[in-house]
């Protein structure tokens, strides 16, 4: 089994059709960052085009996605933000989105300790999983995929904490464009993808025991 994960698409879904294996995938998992400050038909109008190619979509909101984009979501029953669904027996997914707040005032910030509260409170619902997958829009701190062109590291000190903590199998995160790349967090191979835009992705293949994923770009 494996599922393709991607995010940050602000609307530009022209690179969706030169993913390799999207159709045949078992699932696709948005992080966040459907639209750039859009509503519900924008958030459709995105969501609609990668169901063009894969309609098993599970997806949350980024900070740059509306309400309105999340209610969409949850309506098509697709949501992950602050859930857990099974991928595969023993496989878990979590979800947080959104972010801290930025200098730029999007539609989808909150403190940094209500996404630290977010974290925990999610975990709690995952209890049963042997594997747990954590997709969380907002990257850790101090790593290579939450580190500015400045060098600046912008992540957020809670999902660090939480990773370190609970060691999931892996996790997937966004949100820092610039940042695209692979860390690791003790156990937990920690990977952002970067925009959509710039061809980037993650495939996650799961052989009924062990999770592996790797970034990869079209």
């Amino acid at each position: 089994m494996y599922w393709i994960a991607f995010g940050d698409i602000h609307e530009s879904t022209g690179l969706l059709g030169s993913v390799p294996g999207l159709a045949e995938a078992d699932g696709v998992i948005v992080t966040g960052d459907l639209t750039n400050r859009g509503g519900r038909e924008a958030g459709k109008r995105v969501l609609d085009a990668v169901a063009r190619y894969n309609p098993r979509i599970l997806a949350q909101p980024g900070n740059m996605d509306s309400d309105g984009v999340t209610a969409y979501i949850r309506e098509q029953d697709m949501d992950i933000h602050l859930r857990v669904r099974e991928l595969a027996p023993g496989l878990g997914l979590m979800g947080v989105g959104l972010s801290t707040p930025t200098p730029f005032g999007t539609p989808g910030e909150v403190p940094e300790s209500t996404l630290a509260g977010w974290l925990e409170q999610t975990h709690a619902r995952a209890d049963g999983f042997k594997q747990l997958i954590c997709v969380i829009h907002e990257p850790p701190l101090d790593t290579a995929v939450d580190r500015l062109d400045n060098g600046q590291h912008v992540g957020s000190p809670g999902v660090r904490a939480f990773l370190e903590r609970v060691q999931p199998a892996l996790a997937v995160t966004g949100h820092i464009h610039e940042a695209a790349g692979v860390d690791r967090i003790g156990d937990t191979p920690v990977i952002n993808p970067g925009m959509l835009a710039g061809g980037g992705f993650v495939r996650i293949d799961f052989d009924g025991a062990t999770v592996t994923a790797s970034l990869e770009s079209v």
